[in-house]
């Protein structure tokens, strides 16, 4: 059984930085590309960041690009999203995906196979 955990959610000064963090157990993390989505109140699910397979490419929405950095620990088997200079837009339940690792963008909810529960982060003024 696949389980996607995230953690690291909370409320934050605009400004501020936050590190999230999602555990996988129950698959074989080196082969999945390991992405973040987010989900602002009234808005659709987009978007953050995607690294793929054991070497580490990553992608970013622009929005997020030059504040958001993503990585993983595959000896963890755990992906991380540090989040800098967080502004009020910023503020959405963060999710974690994963998608089997193969010529998918990964920039589209449709091309993961597994997702977390959520955690919420709030960037206040």
């Amino acid at each position: 059984q696949v389980q996607l955990v995230e953690s690291g959610g909370g409320l934050v000064q605009a400004g501020g930085s936050l590190r999230l963090s999602c555990a996988a157990s129950g698959l074989i993390f080196g082969s999945y590309a390991m992405g973040w989505f987010r989900q602002a109140p009234g808005k659709e699910r987009e978007f953050v960041a995607v690294i793929k397979g054991s070497g580490g490419i990553t992608s970013y929405a622009d929005s997020v690009k030059s504040r958001f950095t993503i990585s993983r620990d595959n000896a963890k088997n755990t992906v991380y999203l540090q989040m800098n200079s967080l502004k009020q837009e910023d503020t959405a339940v963060y999710y974690c995906a994963a998608g089997i690792y193969d010529s998918r963008t990964y920039y589209r909810q449709e091309e993961y196979d597994y997702w977390g529960q959520g955690t919420q982060v709030t960037a206040s003024s």
